[in-house]
This record gives structure tokens, C-alpha cells and sequence, in this order.
């Protein structure tokens, strides 16, 4: 009785190691090659959608609190004004002449 039970569990711990190589096996396969790509690119292009609608509740919600101070008619506080730094000056054309900045002559 107890060699049919030891002829059991070896069949179970075979069958299983087989299972285990036989899938370990089917994954350097291309199939299973591919399969493991698309798995990895599925997963990549869902952390890019998750962080484009980040940045979107983000963008949306900064608009809302530029807006609210626009409308309520309060100097809006720039956090990111040492970021870009002083001597960062944006020109316009010329409305009287119409001749934009890079066509102007330095003295």
C-alpha cells in the first residue's frame, strides 16, 4: 500500500513539473513571444492613457482656478515665475509698423 502511494505522488509532482517546463517551453516559442509583447505593450499603453488623463484633470483644474481669479479681478499668483526665470521677455510686433522681433535691426 504505501509503494502505490508513493507511485502516486510521483505521478502528481511529474505531471506537474512537466505542466510547469511545458509552459516555461511555450514562452520562448514565438507565439508565446508575441503574446508576451502585446501583453507588455497593453500594459504600457494603458500607463500612458492613465497619465494623459492626469495631466488633463490637472491642466483642467489649474484653468479653473486662472479663470476664477481672472473673473473675481485678483492678481493671479505665478508659482512658476522663478522657474523661467528674468530675463525671459516675451515681444510682440510692432502694431504701428507690423514688423515682428526677428526682423527688427539691433542698433
Amino acid at each position: 500500500m504505501r509503494r502505490l502511494l508513493w507511485l502516486g505522488v510521483g505521478l502528481a509532482v511529474g505531471a506537474l513539473v512537466v505542466r510547469k517546463l511545458s509552459q516555461k517551453a511555450n514562452e520562448f516559442t514565438p507565439t508565446g513571444i508575441a503574446s508576451s509583447v502585446s501583453q507588455s505593450a497593453g500594459g504600457l499603453v494603458e500607463s500612458v492613457r492613465a497619465f494623459v488623463e492626469d495631466v488633463r484633470v490637472g491642466m483642467a483644474e489649474r484653468e479653473r482656478e486662472i479663470h476664477e481669479a481672472f473673473a473675481n479681478g485678483v492678481a493671479f499668483e505665478d508659482r512658476f515665475e522663478e522657474l523661467r526665470g528674468d530675463d525671459l521677455e516675451v515681444e510682440f510686433d510692432d502694431p504701428t509698423t507690423g514688423i515682428s522681433p526677428r526682423q527688427r535691426q539691433n542698433p
